[in-house]
């Protein structure tokens, strides 16, 4: 058995803003919940905790975690050894009839200060603006892994689902994982809902990785695809003026791109709803939430999306309006895939809504369009 030290930290607001379109939650909380967000965080907590349980190793681990929703609640609830930091009460308020913890960045930079010298690593549940608190404090003095739940997760120090965050967590108790230095990446929130895309890098931190369970950072295109890439766009988009029908037309540059090209005034990191019909596309809803595209599935929508560069993801990573519920009505041969090559040139894509039956149904092989006249076959896991 391999005991280690664990310190514990959960942003319980964040992703709250992914699938009712508003690419964030920081300082929107009300508002999400106005369009029908509810918490995330907790369930997709669940699903890293109920995954390391089935561990045996999980049993000799102690956490360090902070009060109530901040990590307590799910550590007591999968009867795990831990004990809590109490920096402070948290209250709720109820916002549109729902109880949100009156939690902040300050809880998680409070809590990381205290587990400094007292943990061997830090695992915390948020997006970019959670890693970027959690390094602000610690730097690289302990290795820090992200379970994703939030809505930008561009760094490099996620794994690529709450399982595998499991996973990773009983492999660097082993010893088995390798450490690396991984970039902590944030994003503009203010200026990313109005399509302005402001990426930083903010340092450095040590990430455990092992195999191919933790994400790689975003990464920008290749100036010598950008051609090839705005070949690809046109033949996509003549090809879609062709085929009446609705279409989802998702986030990302090269996806914005197609929409310009059929004459849509699209968002660049939202989804939209578009009719195309007689060779004329209409568009009929902008930066679509999840709800608005529940109401367009019993229409055989086709949806196109891309692969988000070095993180690899088809569905999962900033386009959460792709939710579940969505998803379960798709058929698979209806989601058409345009990639530049060098995002596909490892030869597999990855989906994780949170849903195992819905990412089983995208598994196995699909085809990415990565030139005018050409396709390639990868895998998605």
């Amino acid at each position: 058995m391999v005991g280690i030290r664990v310190g514990f930290i959960v942003n319980p607001i964040a992703g709250m803003g992914g699938r009712v379109a508003l690419k964030g939650t920081d300082g929107v909380v009300e508002e999400a919940i106005r369009r029908g967000a509810r918490p995330i965080s907790p369930e997709i907590v669940r699903l890293f905790l109920r995954e390391l349980t089935g561990y045996e190793e999980s049993r000799d681990f102690e956490f360090l975690t902070g009060p109530g929703p901040l990590g307590e609640d799910y550590l007591r609830e999968f009867r795990l050894h831990f004990r809590v930091l109490n920096h402070r009460r948290i209250r709720y308020r109820e916002i549109h009839g729902i109880p949100i913890p009156d939690t902040t960045s300050e809880d998680t930079k409070a809590l990381s200060k205290a587990m400094l010298g007292k943990v061997d690593i830090i695992l915390f549940a948020g997006g970019d603006g959670t890693a970027r608190d959690v390094y602000s404090v610690v730097g690289r003095s302990v290795p820090i892994l992200g379970i994703p739940t939030g809505v930008k997760m561009f760094s490099g120090i996620f794994a690529v689902s709450p399982e595998s965050a499991a996973r990773v967590l009983v492999e660097f108790a082993r010893g088995r994982a390798r450490i690396e230095e991984r970039e902590i990446m944030d994003i503009n929130e203010d200026a990313f809902r109005k399509d302005d895309v402001k990426p930083r890098e903010y340092g450095r931190a040590l990430t455990p990785v092992f195999e191919l369970l933790v994400q790689g950072s975003k990464e920008p295109l290749k100036v010598e695809e950008e051609g090839i890439l705005r070949a690809t766009a046109e033949a996509v988009a003549e090809e879609l003026l062709e085929r009446d029908g609705i279409y989802f037309l998702g986030s990302g540059s090269t996806v914005k791109m197609i929409k310009d090209l059929m004459g849509i005034d699209g968002t660049l990191l939202g989804v939209d709803v578009v009719e195309v019909k007689d060779k004329k596309a209409r568009l009929l809803v902008k930066d679509a939430t999840e709800m608005d595209l529940l109401k367009f599935v019993d229409k055989n929508p086709k949806v196109i999306v891309t692969v988000v560069g070095g993180l690899g993801f088809l569905f999962g990573r900033g386009n959460q309006q792709f939710s579940p519920k969505v998803l379960s009505k798709i058929p698979k041969e209806n989601v058409i895939v345009v990639a530049s090559p060098s995002k596909v040139e490892g030869g597999i894509v990855r989906v994780y809504t949170g849903d195992r039956g819905v990412d089983e149904k995208f598994r196995g092989y699909i085809r990415v369009r990565v030139s005018p006249w050409m396709e390639k076959i990868v895998r998605v896991l």
